[in-house]
């Protein structure tokens, strides 16, 4: 395994985290719980082994929430700030990563889409919208 040290953080800089080593996957989730807790049409989560993984600053601020009745799904946040922050999974041996949390390249890609049937009704593929390297221009 790689030594190499990705981190990432909350989105008002509280909480901090690292994970050693290569992902062991990327995909992009898009049930009905990944999109509420990101607000968006799909969850971005990337996967390490609980060793891999350790939390740097913060690790107080963070909240956990156990949705009741899933086996696999929770999600944890920053108490001060709200942004979604890494999670382990329950009794499955990984901890889901945010990618949008990430402060750096973590040198992987997604690999796959999952729950593909969930998706929003209004999800159109970003390659097919128009691009804006910085915010639109007014008309």
């Amino acid at each position: 395994m790689s030594d190499q040290k990705i981190a990432g953080s909350c989105l008002c800089g509280e909480v901090r985290y690292q994970f050693t080593g290569r992902a062991r996957g990327f995909q992009y989730c898009h049930c009905s719980r990944c999109q509420k807790v990101s607000g968006s049409a799909h969850g971005a989560i990337m996967f390490v082994k609980p060793d891999q993984f350790e939390w740097t600053k913060g690790a107080a601020k963070v909240t956990r929430f156990e949705l009741p009745g899933a086996q696999f799904y929770a999600s944890c946040f920053c108490s001060q700030c709200g942004s979604s922050l890494p999670w382990e999974i329950q009794g499955g041996g990984n901890v889901a990563i945010p990618a949008g949390t990430l402060d750096h390249d973590p040198g992987i890609r997604p690999g796959r889409n999952i729950f593909w049937g969930s998706k929003a009704c209004w999800f159109e593929q970003s390659s097919e919208l128009e691009c804006f390297s910085e915010g639109p221009v007014r008309k």
